[in-house]
């Protein structure tokens, strides 16, 4: 184990990969030379043309469109592209590349074609980024069939899904927190370290609060779980689904038959966010087992505020999951 950043296991991941794999490369804007706006990519320009590998992390013009183009046909020839993304907030412009054409590749050439890319790039609240860079989107992304949606929460868990983001012969929506890049943990240093899709990861055990959450809110919802434990005795068990699709539903309805009481927290607004999915499937598959209606805990319906505390005030905190726990146990 070693200890690193989110952004440096993320570099990693990538740097296993590239050495691993001769047709693993990275593109989007500024990620060479300027090595990332973010620095996820530091280095790594330098390293990949030092060693004569060509243009392995490669600067492209300010086009998302053009990006995921470049991508999706590089995927579609044999390679494997990593496509940086400044903020998912920009891959807007790209839409129609990514699901008209990303997500449906495989599908309409009848499994002759496959489309092995990974988009990414940070998501999410920034610090003060306003409206148009300060958004969860991650819903619109898990509607569409075709794509996986990662969004990991730890250093560790960045490293392992992003490996199996680019071994993964279908695209992948890859949305790394802003806020979890200069955060620290521990990270496997073995080039095989991967974790699978799909497979929801208990952060915290308890029994008597189902909480589901992903990305930066997973450790809000710790801090809450344990705050409430020390001062009430109650026990919530925090799960972190990791992956939305493919999603672990079985870990999720495990958890509720064992608590009898759910909390959904996301970042992304409340109306028609992802909790109202989980919501309806917790209740279709164990309502016999809750004994309280389930808590959605989102963003209000606002575009993000410049302002710091109005800011503050539009993204959910441990205060927000701390009462959502209070009331589901009534």
């Amino acid at each position: 184990m070693a200890i690193m950043r989110y952004a440096e296991a993320l570099r990693l991941a990538m740097t296993e990969e590239m050495e691993r794999d001769p047709n693993v490369f990275v593109c989007g804007e500024e990620v060479a030379q300027y090595q990332g706006t973010f620095r996820v990519t530091e280095g790594m320009y330098q390293k990949f043309q030092k060693e004569n590998h060509g243009l392995r992390v490669l600067d492209t013009p300010i086009s998302e469109a053009g990006i995921v183009g470049l991508a999706t046909g590089a995927a579609m020839s044999g390679l494997r592209p990593i496509a940086e993304f400044m903020t998912w907030s920009f891959a807007l412009v790209a839409m129609d590349q990514i699901i008209n054409h990303t997500a449906k590749i495989h599908y309409m050439s009848g499994g002759t074609c496959k489309v092995p890319v990974v988009l990414r790039g940070p998501a999410g609240a920034g610090n003060q980024l306003s409206a148009q860079h300060s958004q969860s989107l991650e819903s619109w992304y898990a509607h569409i069939p075709g794509l996986k949606v990662v969004l990991p929460s730890t250093a560790a868990d960045a490293k392992g899904l992003l490996k199996t983001a680019i071994r993964d012969d279908n695209p992948v929506i890859f949305m790394e927190h802003a806020g979890l890049y200069q955060q620290r943990g521990e990270v496997p240093e073995d080039p095989e370290f991967m974790i699978p899709f799909g497979v929801a990861d208990i952060k915290r055990a308890g029994k008597d609060v189902t909480i589901i959450s992903y990305s930066n809110q997973v450790r809000f919802c710790i801090s809450a779980a344990d705050k409430i434990a020390e001062e009430t005795g109650i026990e919530c068990e925090v799960i972190d689904l990791r992956t939305l699709i493919p999603l672990d539903m079985a870990t999720v309805i495990r958890s509720v038959e064992k608590t009898h009481r759910a909390v959904v927290v996301h970042e992304e607004w409340k109306s028609v966010g992802f909790g109202a999915e989980l919501a309806s499937r917790i209740y279709e598959e164990a309502f016999d087992a809750l004994d309280a209606p389930i808590e959605r805990v989102g963003g209000p319906f606002v575009p993000m505020p410049y302002s710091k505390p109005l800011e503050r005030a539009a993204i959910p905190h441990e205060e927000d999951i701390y009462a959502a726990i209070k009331r589901v146990i009534g």
